[in-house]
């Protein structure tokens, strides 16, 4: 029998679900709430449709009754926070929902927290939120560490630094015991194809255009979902309360030179009499396109002794097979029909 319980907010979505995915096969007791939004999938959990170690609850963490009920009766030593609207360009076209559900809803999932720590959480109760490299805006040179100031320039970036503030200010006013990530971008099975690396790949297979912002130079870094989820798992075990622990897989590389080399692993596998690198199409920049992010991450390195497990160049090959041998996941994304299977798991197994 699992010996804890997580309460795991946002978990069919894409780095939830590997949360998920990853807590329950650890033997971890998961319950997961998600309001089911365009990105969330319960397909994504279907690997663990029959465990009775997992619960799925269909809601939203705006909905303070809802929470406080699942806390009463699961008790759980820890809520992880994923739930969230992720996309930036959304954000530009509808920045609404994402105070809606970024900030409003952080603060009633907060506002549970704090009752259910009122009424006898466990004593070794914690909450984490996990948030965004995006809340530290572009940063010309060097690396942004913990403590540097937040300046987002986007408003998902605005909407994410605005829930870290209230996250901290319910440690430092009513003790509540908090722990705050901030991952560079993340990459893997399962994201949702409006993502950059998924969308190339999809567009290459297709031998579609690949659209790139502006000159492509916007660097990032990035980290294997797997290796994010394990670091999440690493703070919540061994993070000191009230801090922030950056998560990265150092490196960086420009967009278009990830989009270069996603098509040489899809001509690779896949293939075909020209290149798919003359499929990139330079696009108009979006607006407020931060130029460039970069992580410290010694604070989890050295305190917490976590360290990336899978290199980029692997991973990116596994991310391109992946979606290659599991076409039926992403066609049912592209073409819509996945949203009316929300409230019952399809049978989509990870293959």
């Amino acid at each position: 029998m699992a010996d804890r319980t997580i309460l795991v907010t946002g978990g069919a979505g894409f780095v939830g679900s590997e949360f998920v995915r990853r807590a329950v096969a650890a033997g971890t007791r998961v319950v997961t709430l998600d309001a089911l939004t365009y990105a969330g999938d319960r397909s994504t959990l279907a690997a663990i449709e029959d465990s009775d170690t997992h619960s799925f609850v269909h809601g939203s963490i705006g909905d303070r009754a809802l929470v406080s009920k699942l806390l009463d009766d699961h008790r759980p030593q820890a809520i992880v926070n994923f739930a969230a609207e992720s996309h930036v360009d959304r954000s530009i076209d509808g920045p609404g929902t994402f105070v809606e559900t970024n900030i409003n809803g952080v603060f009633e999932l907060l506002e549970a927290a704090r009752t259910y720590m009122d009424g006898g959480a466990p004593a070794n109760f914690r909450f984490l939120q996990v948030s965004t490299d995006e809340v530290y805006g572009s940063v010309a040179e060097g690396r942004s560490h913990e403590a540097s100031p937040l300046a987002p320039n986007s408003p998902y970036a605005a909407s994410k630094a605005s829930a870290d503030h209230l996250v901290r200010a319910y440690y430092r006013t009513y003790s509540l015991p908090t722990l705050v990530t901030r991952a560079s971008n993340n990459y893997g099975p399962y994201q949702f194809p409006e993502k950059l690396i998924p969308l190339m790949i999809l567009n290459a297979v297709a031998r579609k255009p690949l659209p790139v912002y502006g000159d492509g130079m916007q660097v990032r870094e990035w980290v294997h979902v797997s290796d994010h989820c394990a670091a999440i798992d690493t703070v919540l075990s061994g993070g000191e309360l009230g801090e922030i622990y950056n998560i990265g897989g150092g490196g960086g590389a420009a967009n278009i030179d990830i989009v270069r080399r996603l098509c040489a692993i899809v001509d690779d596998l896949r293939p075909d009499t020209t290149t798919r690198e003359t499929l990139i199409t330079h696009v108009t920049d979006r607006p407020g396109h931060d130029r460039r992010y970069a992580l410290d991450t010694s604070k989890i390195r050295d305190g917490l002794g976590w360290q990336p497990a899978i290199g980029f160049d692997e991973g990116l090959a596994k991310t391109v097979r992946w979606y290659l041998e599991n076409e039926r996941w992403w066609r049912r994304i592209q073409d819509g029909s996945y949203r009316g299977e929300r409230l019952g798991l399809a049978a989509l197994a990870s293959g």
